[in-house]
C-alpha cells in the first residue's frame, strides 16, 4: 500500500512526467491536479504547441545540462522503442552565422553552436560540417541525430502511462499552492505538492514568482515534409526571430519557426512574422516546396517550473530531480516529531 499521498500541480508536459515517475514507486499515491489536459488548446497551456525537439542549449556545467543529458536517453528509447509515444529520430543540421554572436537568438543557441558541445557524445553522430558542406552566408556548422515529438501524441501517451500506473487525473484551479494539497483523490491532504505550473507560478499564491516570465514564440504547421531537422543561428529579420524546421512523427506535419519575444504577452499570432517565417524556411530548405507545390495538514512542496521552452528536451532530467527530492524530503519529514511549517519545506529545482 502507498505511504504517501503526493499531489502534482500542472498537467503539462514536465507535471505529466513528474508525475509517471513518481507513480513507478509503489509507494506513492498520485493525482494530478490541473485546469488545462492533453487534447486542450489554450494559451495559458504551452505544452501542446512546442515543437518539440531535442537541440540542447543548457550552458555546460549548469543543472540544465544535467537535465538535457539525463532526458536524452529515455526520448531515444521512445523513439527506438515505443512508436505508439510520437516520437522519432531526426537527422539534424545546425548552421551558424558569425553576424549572430551577442544577439538574442545567437544567445539562445549558444551552446546548441559550439562544434566541441558537451552533448557531442550524447547523441548519435554528431560531425563538424566541412566547409564545402555549408550554403552561402553560413559559417559554420554541426550535424547529429535528434528526435522530434509529436505533441498531439506525446502528451496523450504521458498521461496514459499515469493511468497506467495508478494516477488520478483531476481538473481543478487552486489560488494558493498549499490548497492542492487538499485536492488528492484519497480525500485525504497530500503529503507532498509538486508545483508544475510553468508560467503561472507567477501568480500563484504562495509561490508569486516574479523571475518567470513569458518567451512568446510563433510556429507556422504545414504539411509539407522537409527531409531533415535544420536551425540556424539567427535571421535578418530580427534577433528575436529564428529559422528551424522540423517534422513531427507519425504524420504530425512540419514545424517551421520561429521566435523567442522575451517579456510579450500576445496571445494572437502575428500574420507578418508567419509569413516571414514561411519565406526563411523555403530559403533554407527549397525541398520543402517541390516545384508547382506551396506551402500547407500542511505540505512539502516541491517546485517544478521555469524550464523557459526546454520543457519536453529537459521533462525527464527535472522530472528525476523532482522525485528525489519527494523522497528527501517525505524522509525529512519522518524524523521530526513536530509540524514543519510550508515556509520551511519548499524545495525548488
Amino acid at each position: 500500500m502507498p505511504e504517501s499521498n503526493v499531489t502534482v500541480l500542472g498537467a503539462g508536459v514536465v507535471g505529466l512526467t513528474t508525475a509517471m515517475l513518481l507513480s513507478r514507486t509503489p509507494d506513492y499515491s498520485v493525482t494530478v491536479v490541473a485546469k488545462h489536459m492533453p487534447g486542450d488548446y489554450d494559451i495559458e497551456y504551452a505544452s501542446p504547441w512546442a515543437g518539440a525537439n531535442y537541440l540542447p542549449v543548457g550552458k555546460q556545467g549548469t543543472a540544465s545540462e544535467l537535465y538535457e543529458r539525463n532526458t536524452w536517453p529515455e526520448l531515444a528509447r521512445l523513439a527506438a522503442d515505443l512508436p505508439e509515444a510520437g516520437v522519432h529520430f531526426q537527422d539534424t543540421v545546425v548552421y551558424r552565422r558569425a553576424k549572430d554572436v551577442g544577439t538574442a537568438t545567437g544567445n539562445w543557441f549558444a551552446e546548441l553552436l559550439r562544434e566541441d558541445a558537451w552533448f557531442a557524445d550524447v547523441v548519435p553522430n554528431f560531425k563538424i560540417l566541412p566547409k564545402s558542406a555549408l550554403p552561402p552566408g553560413i559559417d559554420g556548422g554541426t550535424a547529429f541525430t535528434s528526435v522530434c515529438v509529436n505533441t498531439a501524441l506525446y502528451l496523450p501517451w504521458l498521461a496514459s502511462q499515469c493511468l497506467r500506473y495508478g494516477v488520478v487525473l483531476k481538473r481543478g484551479v487552486v489560488a494558493h499552492v498549499a490548497d492542492a494539497a487538499g485536492l488528492h483523490h484519497s480525500g485525504q491532504r497530500a503529503d507532498v505538492v509538486v508545483n508544475c505550473t510553468g508560467l503561472g507560478a507567477r501568480a500563484l499564491g504562495g509561490v508569486a514568482d516574479a523571475a518567470v516570465e513569458p518567451a512568446r514564440g510563433q510556429i507556422v504547421l504545414v504539411r509539407n515534409e522537409p527531409g531533415v531537422m535544420v536551425s540556424v543561428s539567427g535571421t535578418d529579420d530580427g534577433e528575436d526571430e529564428a529559422t528551424y524546421i522540423m517534422h513531427r512523427a507519425a504524420g504530425g506535419g512540419t514545424v517551421l519557426g520561429g521566435c523567442l519575444q522575451k517579456g510579450s504577452w500576445e496571445s494572437q499570432p502575428d500574420p507578418n512574422l508567419a509569413v516571414r517565417i514561411m519565406r526563411r524556411a523555403i530559403a533554407l530548405c527549397p525541398a520543402l516546396v517541390p516545384a508547382g507545390a506551396g506551402i500547407e495538514a500542511l505540505s512539502i512542496i516541491v517546485h517544478n517550473y521555469g524550464h523557459g521552452g526546454y520543457g519536453y528536451q529537459s521533462s525527464y532530467g527535472t522530472a528525476q530531480v523532482a522525485v528525489r527530492l519527494v523522497a528527501e524530503a517525505l524522509e525529512s519529514a519522518k524524523t521530526k516529531a513536530h509540524s514543519i511549517p510550508i515556509s520551511q519545506t519548499q524545495l525548488k529545482l
